[in-house]
């Protein structure tokens, strides 16, 4: 494996496809960008009409009656994005908080809670039942990016009940659960400190709309909007998730086809002697001795992947289309 070069790329999440591109002097339009753990095949949107441009956003535009359709519970409220809750969230929890979170996850959760103020226990899958008697929030992303370990709805609530018996907090991060929603915790919702964050960006592929939901008891959700104000979600971005949400033809189609390639991305990633570790229908986790390395040479050929230092892992998205699949198995051929 060669040695990275000497401006490593910096990845505080997937994607920078115009950092890549300056560093290896690839243009922006030739690259495979693998690194988010995106559906390369996402909801058509479609054209939006002019109208729903022209005026302000409307509740009752029927956002919130897909949702509560599609997530099985109307106890909702609907943000720009998951982020936008993972960043309050913490403002919302009174004095200094001890907050579990798995290492590795979604680096955001933590950041937040430490910007806040909070103290953060850094957990792994194993460590969780042993810390919970000291933590008064359990953050956890189920299935967890990037390992893509996934945990019991049984011990998720009994989690829960532990937690809230003290007051306390659980949030589980259900942003890559669409492809499996049997085993959300979105129609548990509402009880007093159980959160539930689902999104629009992974599985539907609308990430740019900036799409999210929180599934919460009234009292919190109420606060949560009292912060957000009015519009958090533009029209534009409603009415396409409007219809995304409501579209169970394409939905079933989908999860279908991204069952099949995620076990085809799998079964290439081991024939090319790279072994997942763990991942989802949506990307492939491996653990590997040098990812700088790695990352470095497929970004040469002008693929980028999200690079893990602790544990030394990377992260595969899936390809689109055919040619796209062939690009990567001819470069880890190479690797």
């Amino acid at each position: 494996m060669q040695t990275p070069g000497p401006k490593a790329l910096i990845q505080v999440h997937g994607g920078g496809i115009r950092q890549a591109a300056a560093r290896y002097r690839i243009p922006e339009a030739d690259w495979l960008d693998l690194s988010t753990g995106i559906n390369p095949h996402g909801y058509p949107a479609g054209e939006v009409p002019s109208a729903v441009w022209a005026r302000l956003p409307e509740p009752d535009d029927g956002l919130e009656a897909a949702a509560a359709d599609y997530y099985g519970t109307g106890a909702l409220l609907s943000v720009a994005g998951s982020q936008a809750a993972i960043q309050l969230l913490p403002a919302l929890r009174e004095g200094t908080a001890r907050v579990g979170i798995l290492e590795p996850s979604y680096n955001e959760h933590a950041r937040a809670w430490r910007e806040a103020g909070h103290d953060v226990v850094p957990l792994d899958g194993d460590s969780i039942e042993a810390a919970l008697p000291g933590l008064d929030v359990l953050v956890l992303v189920n299935p967890n990016n990037p390992t893509g370990q996934r945990f019991h709805r049984a011990d998720l609530l009994a989690w829960h009940a532990a937690l809230a018996a003290r007051g306390g907090w659980l949030i589980v991060d259900e942003a890559f659960m669409d492809v499996t929603p049997e085993a959300s915790l979105a129609t548990d919702a509402p009880r007093e400190g159980l959160v539930v964050l689902r999104s629009l960006g992974k599985f539907f592929g609308l990430a740019g709309a900036r799409v999210g939901f929180v599934i919460a008891a009234e009292q919190l959700r109420s606060r949560l909007a009292a912060r957000l104000g009015p519009w958090s979600l533009s029209g534009p971005s409603r009415w396409i998730a409007a219809r995304a949400l409501a579209d169970l033809a394409w939905q079933a189609e989908t999860r279908g086809m991204l069952r099949v390639r995620g076990q085809r991305l799998e079964e290439l990633l081991r024939a090319r002697g790279l072994e997942p570790a763990g991942g989802t229908a949506l990307f492939q986790w491996c653990r590997v001795a040098d990812p700088a390395g790695w990352q470095d040479k497929l970004g040469a050929q002008g693929i980028l992947v999200r690079r893990f230092d602790q544990p030394g892992s990377l992260r595969f998205g899936l390809p689109g289309q055919e040619h796209e699949w062939k690009r990567l198995e001819q470069a880890l051929g190479t690797s």
